[in-house]
């Protein structure tokens, strides 16, 4: 007999070295207000997070959507790449101990950090060249 043992999101997400405090999808498009305006009326809600022209964050059950707009120098890394515009944003208690986990795990991102309004982030590449966006949050 088989046995399963589930764990919570949280629990499980600590167990792999990356001290997740939570994980959501970011769209990036350089139009975030058409996009902000498109996600207000598919959930019929504002954003609880609006930050004009930058960033706006839904929050429904199940899901935290964030969506920006990359910042000036970056819009060829979301534009119409092989790695799409959608990134798995994990929100980390500590950047630089998840960059060196995911450094050991032989994914080292390859660019530097980025100092943004919200805190500092790393973007990084999973087997399947899917972006992650490693974030430290500042406030």
């Amino acid at each position: 007999m088989k046995t399963t043992v589930f764990h919570s999101c949280y629990s499980g997400l600590r167990q792999m070295g990356l001290h997740c405090k939570t994980v959501f999808i970011a769209l990036a498009d350089e139009d975030i207000h058409a996009l902000k305006v498109f996600y207000q009326r598919l959930f019929e809600e504002n954003p609880v997070v609006d930050i004009p022209n930058i960033y706006a964050e839904f929050r429904l059950p199940g899901l935290r959507l964030g969506l920006f707009k990359p910042k000036a120098g970056h819009e060829a890394e979301f534009g119409l790449s092989s790695n799409g515009r959608m990134s798995l944003c994990l929100e980390v208690e500590d950047l630089d101990a998840a960059i060196a986990h995911i450094t050991a795990l032989g994914y080292p991102p390859p660019g530097p950090i980025h100092h943004t309004s919200h805190g500092r982030e790393i973007y990084a590449y999973d087997p399947s060249d899917n972006r992650l966006i490693l974030h430290e949050a500042s406030i």
